[in-house]
């Protein structure tokens, strides 16, 4: 069984919140602890990311079951689930898998289909960078901007940037695993099930990861699923629009 990072907040009905690709619990923690005032809430480094430990396995099935272990090691019979990007995913396929453990569900701007990709950019940026050369988060954030042009996503990725006991820069991530398994992380949901329970899809009204066609797969798997935009939100929908994320999660799950 893997351990996985975890951090907690509040008290009541429990959420667990997962990140996505290239993600840590942290990028959910303001969020956490708005939700905090009514709820327990959970947020979890994915197997992988962040804190929690390195494998050379990962995909949806995989870290689904990760997530049940940790309920099940944590005395949670049930929770909300909520899923951003790649955490949506693991949501959706925890959800088909194991409905008796989900109370609500949540996914954020990901739809159960398969994609074609779209991070090859980032991988090799950051596959190109010489951890040991590094100096600085300047210099690494300089070689970064090579291939990304876009500073929020260079400073999302520098916060994967940490020391390691002897001095030198490493990536919280196994980068070399999520490269190895990124088709297995672009695949899509494929269980033949589906989940009856209360569900949200939340998606970001200038993103495209959620189109008018990828409705009848949502409502196929997922037929209580309403499905709401986020205005002035792209694919990082709880960071590019806090407050009305906010106040749909909370409409939702209270």
């Amino acid at each position: 069984m893997l351990e996985l990072n975890y951090k907690s907040f509040g008290q009541g009905t429990p959420i667990i919140i997962l990140h996505g690709l290239f993600g840590t619990l942290d990028n959910w923690q303001t969020m956490a602890r708005q939700l905090a005032a009514n709820f327990t809430v959970y947020i979890l480094d994915q197997r992988n990311h962040g804190r929690s430990p390195h494998r050379d396995e990962i995909s949806y099935p995989i870290m689904a079951e990760d997530l049940r272990d940790f309920m099940e090691s944590n005395w949670i019979y049930k929770s909300h689930i909520i899923g951003h990007s790649m955490g949506g995913k693991t949501a959706m396929q925890f959800a088909l898998e194991y409905p008796d453990m989900v109370d609500k569900l949540v996914v954020v701007d990901i739809a159960p289909k398969a994609y074609r990709g779209g991070h090859e950019a980032i991988f090799e940026a950051l596959l190109e960078i010489d951890l040991l050369a590094i100096e600085n988060r300047k210099q690494a954030g300089d070689l970064l901007a090579v291939k990304i042009q876009d500073l929020a996503v260079r400073q999302f990725l520098l916060k994967n940037l940490t020391r390691s006991k002897s001095g030198n820069y490493k990536w919280k991530m196994n980068l070399e695993a999520l490269h190895r398994q990124y088709q297995d992380l672009l695949a899509g949901i494929d269980l033949d099930a589906h989940f009856s329970g209360p569900t949200l899809f939340l998606r970001g009204a200038q993103s495209a990861y959620i189109s008018k066609d990828d409705e009848p797969a949502i409502q196929e798997k997922f037929p209580q699923a309403g499905i709401v935009s986020i205005e002035g939100a792209g694919h990082w929908v709880h960071a590019e629009a806090p407050k009305p994320f906010f106040d749909a999660l909370q409409s939702f799950l209270m």
